[in-house]
């Protein structure tokens, strides 16, 4: 059956192309397996919550009419302003209009919120947002800062580790809003500096989520070609019910593609995890420190969740544009296994620096069993990717990263964690927090930062499985590192900032670890330093090669940099001799063995070997193989085309 559905139409109608209906939701309410729900052009300000889930072999489509451009918008406009003094203007709504959740006195909160949890004024930041033709306005911390810091921004940004740094934007214009709630009303006042709001498009964000199942389990459904934008959804922690813009909500099987998905108050997709394994318990009780109620989290989702293979995961998010979200473009817990982002567009996410807590990035994933990230590019974010605790299985490859803060984040995890023919153009390009990770066949033009974590003992599993094999705190090192481009454009940043490969100087080389192991220098886990596997990559600039490398390549000269043209994304690299006629050993996932505790090979999630021939451009690599991502480059400066959307 296929149900139509228009702005012309009406919901007592029987759903056909000549008699459309007027609201998805009510559409989504009455679709079975099978069924495809297909949006005309117009605007639908509305939350989806469809009632029913398809099959494997019988989804549910939601689905742009084709041709047209249905958008889907949490958020109403607003008319009829009431000037109040020079470029402030008020608007007075009754808190009807915002149900049982109202954004503008819900505050951006939960575990693992840093700042601003509390400015001196005792003010919080709300979920709440207003927009001016389309652009988020930022939210004032009192009525006095509505008039007077309408030209300049305080926010928040990330420094080394936990350290948040205040920031001081130049001197710009800045649109501001503030809200007053009281029992019955919600006052909303907005300095729109020389915008006359009743000549212009107001509009703001009332509804949690635009397309998001209140129910669990609802499986195999698509939603495909929609603009969906101006969610007020809440911080989402790996700890809490993690409420996205869009989402399955604790299901499997889900196609999220070919949408442009924006101005999320915090996560634009949540494939994450649902509310009875936790929600934000620490910041609610205060009983244990957070990273206990993480672990719990995981082994309630096995007892009392189905959390495993068969009823969770397994979503494919691919061909979307994801930007302008406060928080992350794609973020989950435990529901993201098994999963495959690939070919999606993701930048300006966590830029507006109202806020900041340590879950936030393009991509922010805990659990990450088995995920594939893939040829995605990722530009213009405070943090690209994010992999956090029990990124078993996980392969980030054939992606760009470049212009982040930061590009890659690998904490708390035992691996197998595959990073593979990617590029890293950022000046910060890997924080590895984590070992078991395998570099091969990438540009890395910046800085990496590496640190053990002993404090946090973390589950790792059987391979290909939910099930918990053990936990452990994590050592560092375990880490193979082969056949990289290194081109060191970048000084040390700080003193724990510094170019690869030298920055794991401290870690020792198998032969070492192997015989101190063998001797019982390691007894009871009283180790200080695991092996490290880093071998024939090429160094040039400011890089230099592991104290105890085999086979280095040096090169001196070389540079990347991209830029979009005509919705192309162009490389230009420059490459000297050495590298065009360097002669690597192959990588294979036998050559690269396996970690030490999950002892699971870098394998593709079906359990075969991963094909290494294979360059980021899809090229297959020739029987003597360079260092980098491409089979194949000339000497000196050259351009090439790495993306499109």
């Amino acid at each position: 059956m296929i149900y139509h559905v228009s702005i012309y139409g009406n919901d007592n109608n029987m759903g056909t192309a000549e008699a459309p209906f007027r609201t998805i939701n009510h559409a989504a309410q009455i679709a079975l397996a099978g069924d495809t729900v297909r949006v005309h052009e117009g605007t639908y300000r509305e939350w989806v919550k469809p009632e029913n889930g398809g099959t494997e072999n019988n989804r549910i489509v939601y689905e742009a009419a084709p041709g047209e451009h249905p958008i889907i918008k949490g958020s109403e406009i607003v008319t009829d302003w009431e000037r109040v003094e020079g470029t402030v203007w008020k608007k007075t709504l009754p808190n009807t209009m915002f149900g049982d959740w109202n954004p503008y006195f819900e505050r951006v909160n939960g575990d693992w919120i840093v700042n601003p949890t509390e400015t001196k004024n005792g003010y919080y930041v709300h979920l709440g947002d207003v927009y001016l033709n389309g652009v988020s306005m930022y939210e004032a911390i009192s009525m006095e800062d509505l008039y007077t810091a309408s030209t300049r921004y305080d926010g928040w940004q990330v420094g080394l580790g936990v350290t948040i740094e205040p920031i001081l934007r130049p001197e710009q214009t800045i649109y501001r809003w503030f809200a007053e709630v009281s029992e019955d009303t919600t006052t909303i006042f907005c300095n729109f500096q020389e915008f006359d709001p009743n000549e212009n498009t107001v509009e703001i964000n009332v509804r949690k989520c635009c397309f998001y199942p209140t129910k669990n389990y609802l499986n195999y459904i698509t939603l495909r070609g929609f603009e969906i934008a101006h969610a007020a959804c809440p911080f989402t922690p790996p700890t809490a019910n993690q409420i996205g813009m869009v989402g399955p909500n604790w299901a499997k099987g889900w196609i999220i593609e070919d949408n442009d998905m924006h101005d999320a108050k915090c996560s634009a997709i949540s494939i994450g995890k649902e509310a009875s394994t936790g929600d934000n318990d620490w910041t609610c009780f205060h009983q244990k420190y957070s990273h206990y109620y993480q672990t719990e989290a995981v082994f309630r989702a096995l007892v009392h969740a189905n959390w495993n293979k068969e009823t969770i995961g397994s979503h494919i998010i691919r061909n979307n544009r994801l930007h302008d979200c406060g928080q992350n473009g794609v973020v989950g817990h435990l529901g993201c296994i098994f999963s495959r982002i690939e070919h999606n567009e993701i930048y300006n996410i966590a830029v507006k620096h109202e806020f900041f807590g340590h879950e936030i990035g393009g991509i922010k994933l805990h659990a990450a069993i088995d995920v594939v990230i893939e040829n995605n590019n990722i530009h213009n974010c405070t943090r690209g990717t994010w992999l956090d605790w029990q990124a078993q299985g996980t392969r980030v490859t054939k992606n760009i990263y470049h212009h982040n803060d930061r590009d890659l984040y690998v904490e708390v995890t035992h691996g197998p964690c595959l990073v593979d023919n990617n590029l890293f153009l950022s000046e910060k390009n890997l924080e590895d927090h984590a070992q078991g990770t395998a570099l091969v066949h990438n540009v890395i033009a910046g800085n990496s930062n590496q640190r053990k974590i002993l404090e946090r003992e973390t589950p790792y599993h059987f391979p290909h499985s939910t099930q918990v094999l053990g936990v452990s705190k994590l050592f560092g090192g375990d880490n193979r590192i082969m056949n990289n481009l290194m081109l060191g454009m970048y000084p040390s940043s700080t003193q724990a900032w510094n170019p690869m490969s030298a920055s794991y100087n401290d870690f020792i080389p198998p032969e070492d670890y192997y015989a101190k192991m063998t001797a019982g220098e390691f007894h009871n886990d009283n180790r200080h330093w695991q092996a490290m596997w880093v071998e024939e990559n090429a160094y040039s600039g400011y890089a230099s090669a592991f104290r105890a490398e085999k086979k280095p390549i040096f090169a001196d000269g070389m540079s990347a940099e991209v830029e979009e043209k005509d919705g192309e994304w162009i490389l230009t690299i420059n490459v000297p001799e050495a590298v065009v006629f360097a002669s690597c050993e192959p990588v294979t996932t036998e050559r690269l063995g396996v970690p030490v505790f999950t002892e699971e090979p870098y394998e593709n999630p079906d359990g075969t070997p991963v094909d290494f021939t294979k360059d980021l451009l899809g090229n297959t690599r020739k029987s003597a193989v360079i260092p980098g991502p491409f089979a194949e480059l000339t000497a000196g400066k050259q351009t090439i085309k790495v993306w499109k959307q």
